[in-house]
């Protein structure tokens, strides 16, 4: 029986676990979509629901909390402006996870993690390459 076994363990030590779940919550909260295996992605969205929970409260304890936790301050400020200004009206919840399909390599499942209501980036527009003046003519 697995009662009261909240976390997995991905065959690693509980301190490369912690470490790991930090550089992935911290990405996720800066770019707003990472990919990653299943099993991870489900762990992560558990995680960053709570940072973004904290964030809500927007108290000093609560960034304190956040700021032990998350990598970058820069990504805190940006937790407590923005993303806790966007869910301020949602009552958990604001993470997906969507499966993507299998790795090439070892065949493990691939997900995406994304923010709700995360606004996609506009695509790069492709500036059209001027013609090089060649050498001139002679006339």
């Amino acid at each position: 029986m697995r009662h009261r076994k909240r976390t997995v363990k991905l065959g690693r030590n509980s301190s490369h676990r912690k470490a790991m779940f930090r550089n992935m919550v911290t990405s996720l909260l800066d770019r707003e979509r990472i990919e990653t295996t299943v099993v991870k992605a489900k762990e992560a969205r558990r995680l960053a629901d709570k940072m973004v929970t904290l964030a809500k409260k927007g108290t000093l304890h609560a960034r304190r909390q956040a700021l032990a936790f998350i990598m970058d301050k820069r990504v805190v400020k940006r937790l407590f402006s923005v993303l806790a200004e966007r869910y301020a009206d949602r009552n958990g919840g604001y993470t997906r996870v969507i499966r993507t399909g299998f790795r090439q390599g070892d065949g493990a499942e691939l997900a995406l993690v994304e923010m709700i209501g995360r606004i996609a980036p506009k695509p790069k527009s492709e500036k059209k390459k001027k013609k090089k003046a060649g050498p001139a003519e002679p006339k």
